[in-house]
């Protein structure tokens, strides 16, 4: 296949703002990854994630999470929730090294289910928080660990 002059400048620069775009986008990622997902305390970890917000507890969020967790390195969590327009959610353990474990960004016209695995160091309690519009609510739920996962 032959290719022509103009083509061949079009070709050369889709992909040369397509590497632009990827590079900028890896240092944006980057970024957030180095915020959120930092060594702290959860109190630290709270007040950085959610800053002057108030987190109202809700019965709303359904956890399926074991009450002892065999290993540590795999806890199993199913979440659902019956609140509208759910965009964000955030799972957190408490006595974790990096307490914040996962954000899940949703589109808030989904019905929001969430089945995943992590890691818990020691027996403490899961948070987990979902964002709908302006709005945060929590639930919680201790899980003790008989092994321990990301610490030892």
């Amino acid at each position: 296949m032959q290719i022509n002059r103009r083509q061949f400048i079009k070709n050369l620069l889709t992909t040369s703002v397509s590497v632009a775009l990827l590079s900028f986008s890896k240092i944006s990622l980057g970024k957030w990854l180095v915020s959120d997902f930092s060594h702290r305390s959860i109190d630290i970890t709270l007040k950085e994630l959610f800053p002057n917000k108030t987190i109202q507890n809700s019965r709303k969020i359904k956890l399926k999470l074991p009450k002892t967790a065999e290993n540590g390195n795999v806890v199993p969590i199913t979440i659902s929730s019956s609140i509208d327009n759910i965009d964000t959610i955030y799972i957190l353990s408490e006595k974790n090294p990096v307490p914040l474990i996962a954000k899940f960004t949703l589109d808030p016209n989904l019905e929001a289910y969430i089945g995943a695995r992590f890691k818990m160091q020691e027996s403490c309690d899961v948070i987990v928080i979902v964002k709908a519009g302006d709005d945060f609510y929590q639930t919680r739920q201790y899980v003790k660990v008989t092994i321990g996962g990301c610490g030892g």
